[in-house]
């Protein structure tokens, strides 16, 4: 699948041994669509139609769930990305099929978690229609 912002850009591909040890380094088996756009795309940030996102690298993964206390406050997600806002992205590693969730900084608590598409090309199809 082609991944495109409608402004903003991707940048160069992770190295395949980063991205093949993320999963162990997390300790979650990351779904294979975003492992496959990590190699094509080691984050990157720009619009989706008129919503901003910002993907992390995959090196900066594990220390950016760390900094926000993830475990703590949200456990069973994991982020990959944030609207620049107040707003992050992440998987809910709980459900087997690893939905996106849309979560605040601010309120960071399982109950605040919104799923808002089942895989990443749903989520991209999302915030192309978000107005």
């Amino acid at each position: 699948m082609g991944y495109s912002l409608t402004e903003g850009q991707f940048e160069a591909p992770a190295e395949s041994a980063v991205v093949d040890g993320l999963s162990a380094g997390l300790g979650v088996t990351l779904p294979k669509d975003y492992t496959d756009f990590l190699k094509e795309h080691n984050g990157g940030e720009g619009f989706i139609g008129d919503s901003y996102i910002i993907f992390f690298k995959a090196e900066e993964l594990a220390n950016f769930n760390r900094e926000y206390q993830v475990e703590k406050y949200a456990p069973g997600i994991l982020l990959f990305a944030s609207n620049g806002g107040g707003e992050a992205y992440g998987f809910d590693t709980d459900d087997v099929e690893m939905p996106i969730v849309r979560i605040p900084f601010i309120v960071m608590e399982w109950q605040s978690a919104e799923t808002i598409a089942r895989d990443l090309a749903g989520l991209f199809a999302r915030l192309e229609d978000w107005k």
